[in-house]
């Protein structure tokens, strides 16, 4: 699980981190100030209710989004992003000076207008705070990387909140709000000093104003690309659901486990330490690539926690309300309640890092950043949909564990038809979960296999679950010829299937199946995917290489692309292996979590492949190990 803290020590993620860290601190420093001291002292400043003007602030806080995220995407994608990151901190700096105006001269009008200006502040660095990491990350790093800012945003998120209440309850308050404010603000001008350069992927670009007409354009950008668009809908459901679990925290606190402000902050502690944790297990989990096949395990975590928030909440207000937090924590089943907030967030940080790697490591890099604007977009507008979905529901007489499991189906709901939209995402789930319920898998040598464009994959045969360990390595798609009685699997068929697996059977056997299949294999190449083989047709009987067969040779004549040799080692013996037998006739005959090895060699030019070769340089990279 540390592997990505390295990170934090180099200089192209350092000072981007610690910028991003301060950045989300002083917003929720000043945000949150501010709210608390117009609630317990809104009587001298306004005859508004202060019910009204906390929901009012949020308001203002969250309107730049819709108003300039557009235009923040066109200005990060034609402009250096160091250069802008260190222009935004200085607009900060700015920022808090008008929020000190604000307070010495006891003006809401002023105030607001600070955290009007605040929000667009946020707004203009969060396209360029997601596009800058692809530029600085090697691909095996992206994982790590945001799950670290995750992590550290909703630190600074906790912290600044926790900081924002204590002053605004200290004496002279309003000072040190600004003050505190403005030192942070120059702090993170200083780190943002050391953002090493990001040019800008098109210079040439022209910057429509229209903030209508470009957010649709930048929409549509996202669009282009249907994972990565679904990829976005995934990161927006998730802000709506986790921004109604938030918003509920201060009135659950006091009126289901009957405690105070104290609760309040154990709330959000929990479900922020919980969201660290989980953005951190990504990267274990996914070992450094972008694995979305995390994603359903997290909506699955979402569902199954937010639904035990629902049933082990009390139903009955505790006596003697407001609660200290010992008072609270010894009710029967609190502790329950903050277990499961804690894994709700785990599961959250599994949901959402490998859906942001998604969305930066498969966006064009032209269009990046306004993608990422157009996310930021949509994020802000499910966000205020789910907040007056709530709030219509409170007021209809909906409790707030009601309210949590209502929100916890429709989580349910919403992921199983992104799934069906999009097979890839739980497929990936299907074959990580497979292999590594099972196996330790080590790669080596996948950068060998094209990042893009057309190639073919060749393996040796071991046992029936080869395809699943090569898609479990892989971060394209493969589509595998295989054997046609595999394919029909119970179980596995669904994965063949839906990975869209091409059935082939001996000429012998049934000739038109061979030939569709390889009129299937063409089409394949010629849309530049790639494409699985098996040279030797079948599982081998003893462990050692069969005879390749000619097939690859005829689909090279037909398609000359670049072919990928692949071994896998440690296979043989396995419960799914014909060693000793037929498969599956000794389970569990090696134990669980047998290590195994998947080692890919150079890409070879179709015109050097023969199969005598081929056979020997696959027998080669697998070696003495079986």
């Amino acid at each position: 699980m540390s592997s990505q803290f390295h990170l934090l020590r180099e200089r192209r993620f350092r000072p981007f981190f610690l910028t991003q860290f301060l950045g989300a601190f002083n917003d929720n420093l000043f945000k949150n100030a501010l709210v608390v001291l117009l609630t317990f002292q809104a009587a001298s400043w306004t005859s508004i209710a202060p019910e009204l003007l906390a929901n009012l602030a949020a308001g203002i806080f969250i309107l730049p989004f819709f108003l300039f995220s557009a235009s923040a995407g066109q200005l990060a994608d034609k402009y250096d992003k160091s250069r802008l990151t260190r222009l935004v901190k200085v607009l900060e700096i700015a920022i808090m000076t008008v929020a000190l105006a604000g307070f010495l001269l006891h003006s809401l009008a002023v105030l607001f207008f600070a955290l009007f200006l605040l929000g667009c502040h946020s707004t203009l660095f969060g396209p360029v705070k997601y596009a800058l990491l692809p530029q600085h990350l090697h691909e095996n790093e992206l994982v790590g990387g945001n799950a670290l800012v995750e992590a550290g945003t909703f630190v600074a998120i906790l912290l600044g909140t926790l900081v924002g209440g204590l002053l605004a309850a200290a004496e002279n308050g309003e000072l040190w709000i600004a003050g505190g404010s403005i030192v942070v603000a120059i702090c993170g001008y200083l780190t943002s000093r050391g953002v090493p350069p990001s040019p800008a992927p098109e210079p040439r670009l022209k910057v429509n104003p229209n903030p209508l007409t470009e957010t649709w354009r930048n929409i549509g950008f996202a669009r282009q690309n249907r994972p990565v668009f679904l990829a976005i809908m995934g990161i927006s459901w998730f802000w709506l659901y986790g921004a109604l679990f938030l918003a509920q925290f201060p009135a659950y606190a006091k009126g289901v486990l009957g405690g105070g402000e104290g609760t309040v902050t154990l709330l959000l502690a929990t479900f922020t330490v919980g969201i660290g944790l989980g953005s951190l297990l990504c990267e274990k989990f996914s070992s450094g690539q972008v694995e979305i096949g995390l994603v359903p395990f997290g909506s699955i975590g979402l569902t199954l926690f937010g639904l035990d928030i629902a049933f082990a909440s009390p139903t009955m207000l505790p006596t003697g309300a407001p609660l200290a937090i010992g008072a609270v924590l010894a009710q029967p089943g609190i502790v329950r309640v903050l277990l499961a907030l804690l894994m709700l967030g785990v599961f959250g940080g599994l949901f959402i890092v490998p859906l942001y790697a998604m969305m930066q490591s498969r966006s064009a890099p032209g269009h990046r950043a306004r993608i990422i604007a157009a996310n930021n977009i949509l994020n802000a507008l499910f966000m205020v949909t789910g907040a007056l979905a709530a709030g219509a529901l409170l007021g209809a007489g909906l409790s707030i564990p009601m309210l949590f499991g209502l929100a916890a189906v429709m989580n349910a709901a919403v992921a199983l038809y992104i799934y069906r939209l999009v097979p890839e995402f739980l497929l990936r789930f299907i074959v990580w979960l497979l292999i590594h319920s099972v196996y330790r898998l080590r790669t080596e040598g996948m950068e060998n296999i094209p990042r893009d464009g057309p190639a073919v994959i060749v393996c040796n045969h071991v046992s029936f679950v080869d395809a699943l360990v090569i898609a479990a390595a892989c971060r394209r798609p493969i589509r595998f010829v295989m054997d046609h009685r595999i394919f029909r699997w119970p179980v596995l068929s669904f994965v063949f299937r839906h990975s869209r697996a091409i059935p082939i059977a001996p000429a012998k056997e049934d000739p038109k199946m061979m030939e569709a299949a390889f009129a299937e294999v063409s089409k394949a190449l010629a849309a530049g995917e790639l494409v699985g083989l098996f040279p030797e047709g079948k599982i081998t009987a003893d462990g050692e290489l069969c005879p390749f067969r000619p097939g690859i040779t005829r689909i090279l004549d037909a398609n000359p692309v670049p072919v990928v040799p692949l071994a896998l080692r440690g296979l043989w013996g396995s419960m799914f292996s014909r060693k000793d037998g037929p498969a599956l006739s000794r389970p569990l005959r090696r134990g669980l979590f047998s290590r195994i090895e998947l080692i890919a060699g150079s890409a070879l030019a179709p015109e050097t492949v023969c199969i005598p070769g081929l056979q020997l340089q696959v027998a080669e990279l697998r070696g003495d190990w079986k």
